[in-house]
């Protein structure tokens, strides 16, 4: 079991949500937070992974001219203004 001094700003934060009936308990909301900070860190692998990888490509010279990409993603967002109007 972990227990921890979270400071009067924090817990007020944590249990106003339990007061409100959100959660069962500060563990409960506690625990939701962690996972939160779970899911976080692994979208920033995830994203380390990607970045590494298009560094890699560049690298290797597999990459596209900037004009290139810049004309394609205008097309791409001029034809989801046009669906929209």
């Amino acid at each position: 079991m972990i227990s921890a001094d979270l400071g009067q700003p924090l817990d007020g934060y944590v249990t106003k949500p339990v007061e409100t009936g959100r959660y069962g308990s500060k563990s409960e909301d506690l625990r939701e937070g962690v996972r939160r900070i779970q899911d976080r860190e692994t979208q920033l692998l995830a994203l380390d992974a990607v970045i590494e990888r298009s560094i890699a490509d560049s690298d290797a010279g597999r990459r596209e001219p900037a004009e290139k990409v810049f004309d394609e993603l205008e097309a791409r967002y001029q034809a989801m203004v046009d669906r929209k109007a």
